[in-house]
């Protein structure tokens, strides 16, 4: 970390971090007054620890917001989605004038088949338009959606549409992933057969061949569009605190996780981060490169920049597929204004070196923003230096699914602050953020502690799904009257945010606490690295000591040799305190479908503990990587 050198905020920053901290009711209740309301609110904020409400008594709908409304200000002519499918190479455009029409036919139709205002939909598909026409007709008719990853298997699938109690599935026959067909609705199959209560399942139809169809439970997209016809589809009026939807984020031995969001609190948070720190417009060409199975998919995809009223890129594919230079075709063809990578992305693309994107015209960009991760000092110099030129600002930031949008920034939209790699900014207005001992009191800078929050803000979960005790347990109790985010971090002299990574996710050694992350980024500095994850081993001498696992860039070689140099890299970086025990070298380490590193996995085989739930994995086969190299660690 950079010697603390002090920073001036400018005085409108400094105004507005004060008064959302000061005046929290007035300060959210002017951000809630640029959207639409069909009945304003009575009170802005209600909080009985550890559960709250915001804009109590407010009537709003978010899907009426990110599309009637824009019809009815006459700019339904503009490119609401543009679908860019990177395995096809085929585009598709909706304006915001289509896509109400087949909203209008879908919520049409999930109502002819009898859903409700407060039921569950899920909604299992691929980065395809028919997900976001799905998604806003649900919420449209006041009904709640559970999205589910395209990727999660049919155990994770079945454990997530058991829990929600949902009675309707909206799936397709195949997605496409690296030149392979992905059956979904295969998948779909398997999870039903020991899942009761579902009554329909809704297939939209991509392949030329039948996919298997269960007679009386399942029915095509088209079908059920035209049992719609003639079914009212009009937007159903929601209270604030209604809900808009159920996003499960996995737990580490337990069930997954029921993140909620609400109509009114939600769509507020997510509009005003979106306005601070992506500087959102309407006349902009957004892209996140994220899924909609996750929380940025569905804030940052879909939700803000449509209630903005911009273009919205949703890309089906991988980075490298079938080019590594595809997302650069992406944001050449359509002029993309600010671009959402999460840094495993952007050293997916690292790793293939500096000519695939200096084939591409990419000046049309003017933000880029990263998230996800801690996004390293040598991918961040990429990014900023080699692919953009330092023509742009390369931001990092840090959120999670509970926060729905950013907590930790740097307020472009606001005021640019001096960007500092390997740092997520600051607190951004409105969150009351500490770094706290483990009961709560606040250390000093430089001291590495829980990163917290003290009191909730508009686009936090007010629960979890039907477990409210497992709420107040695992968010607030654990150190007092904070919310807890499980990640470490350390303020320095300028308010500037480091985060170490999750809690349990930093090493002990000899007293000294470290963090993966740290370990990790000096590991990515030295040329031949492409990927590395660190975890604790246990150690007699020193309590714990580093084990790295580490992926080569192509043209480099494992060897003794090498992992003398890494370990001089570390050393040199970090001091000698830093001991690694091992430097194992793998062709790839567990990650999440959303490109997180699964540490807790790594730590779990070397340890020799229970691997746990690791539904969400990208790739099993790296787990059987990781055992092999474990051997050694075990010797």
């Amino acid at each position: 970390m950079e010697e603390p050198k002090r920073i001036e905020y400018p005085p409108h920053l400094k105004w507005m971090l004060k008064r959302a901290l000061d005046d929290p009711e007035g300060f959210w209740g002017e951000v809630a007054q640029e959207l639409h309301w069909f009945k304003p609110w009575d009170k802005v904020f209600e909080w009985n620890y550890p559960f709250f409400k915001w804009f109590k008594g407010g009537v709003t709908n978010l899907s009426y917001n990110c599309v009637d409304y824009h019809v009815k200000k006459g700019k339904g002519n503009r490119a609401a989605i543009i679908w860019e499918n990177g395995e096809k190479e085929t585009t598709r455009v909706l304006t915001y004038n289509q896509l109400l029409f087949e909203v209008r036919r879908f919520a049409a139709a999930l109502k002819a088949l009898g859903v409700k205002k407060g039921d569950r939909v899920t909604i299992y598909l691929p980065m395809i338009p028919e997900a976001i026409i799905a998604m806003l007709a649900t919420t449209r008719i006041g009904a709640i959606h559970s999205v589910v990853f395209g990727g999660f298997g049919y155990g994770a699938l079945a454990d997530r549409i058991v829990d929600a109690e949902s009675e309707i599935v909206v799936t397709t026959d195949a997605g496409y992933r690296k030149g392979k067909t992905v059956p979904l609705k295969g998948v779909v199959d398997q999870a039903l057969k020991g899942v009761k209560g579902v009554r329909k399942v809704i297939v939209l139809k991509r392949e030329p061949e039948e996919p298997p169809m269960t007679r009386g439970r399942d029915i095509y997209w088209e079908e059920a569009l035209d049992k719609g016809k003639g079914t009212s589809a009009e937007v159903v009026p929601m209270r604030s605190d209604e809900l808009a939807f159920i996003l499960y984020t996995s737990g580490t031995m337990a069930k997954p996780k029921g993140t909620v969001q609400p109509h009114g609190s939600y769509q507020v948070y997510i509009y005003a981060m979106g306005k601070w720190v992506y500087d959102m417009r309407e006349t902009d060409v957004w892209w996140s490169t994220s899924d909609i199975g996750w929380i940025v998919g569905h804030s940052y995809v879909v939700y803000a920049p449509l209630l903005f009223g911009c273009s919205t890129i949703m890309y089906e594919g991988v980075p490298d597929y079938p080019t590594p230079d595809v997302w650069w075709k992406v944001v050449e063809k359509n002029l993309v204004t600010q671009m959402w990578i999460s840094p495993t992305g952007a050293r997916a693309l690292m790793k293939y070196g500096d000519k695939w994107p200096k084939k591409h015209d990419l000046s049309s960009v003017r933000l880029v923003v990263c998230a996800g991760e801690v996004l390293n000092p040598p991918a961040h110099e990429w990014l900023q230096k080699t692919v953009f030129e330092d023509r742009i600002p390369v931001i990092d930031h840090m959120w999670q699914t509970e926060s729905s949008g950013p907590m930790v920034g740097n307020p472009y939209g606001i005021a640019m602050l001096p960007i500092k790699p390997g740092s997520a900014t600051i607190p951004l207005p409105g969150i009351d953020a500490d770094i706290v001992d483990d009961e709560g009191k606040s250390l000093p800078v430089g001291a590495k502690g829980n990163f917290v929050v003290r009191r909730p803000f508009p686009g936090l979960t007010p629960t979890i799904w039907r477990d409210k005790d497992r709420y107040a347990t695992e968010y607030w109790d654990r150190i007092p009257r904070c919310y807890y985010t499980g990640d470490g971090a350390i303020k320095d002299a300028d308010g500037y945010i480091w985060f170490l990574g999750r809690v349990d996710e930093v090493i002990k050694i000899a007293a000294h606490r470290i963090g993966t992350i740290e370990i990790e980024s000096a590991l990515l500095s030295h040329p031949a690295v492409a990927e590395a994850a660190v975890v604790g081993k246990p150690d007699p001498m020193r309590g714990e000591v580093a084990c790295a696992f580490v992926v080569l860039k192509p043209g480099h070689q494992p060897g003794d040799e090498l992992k003398d140099t890494l370990r001089g890299v570390v050393r040199k970086t970090l001091g000698p305190i830093v001991v690694i025990g091992n430097i194992l070298f793998v062709s790839k380490v567990p990650k999440t479908r959303s490109g997180k590193i699964m540490r807790r996995l790594i730590k779990a085989v070397v340890t020799g503990q229970s691997l746990g739930d690791y539904s969400t994995i990208e790739d099993a086969t790296a787990i059987d990587e990781v055992k092999k190299a474990a051997g050694e660690v075990r010797k």
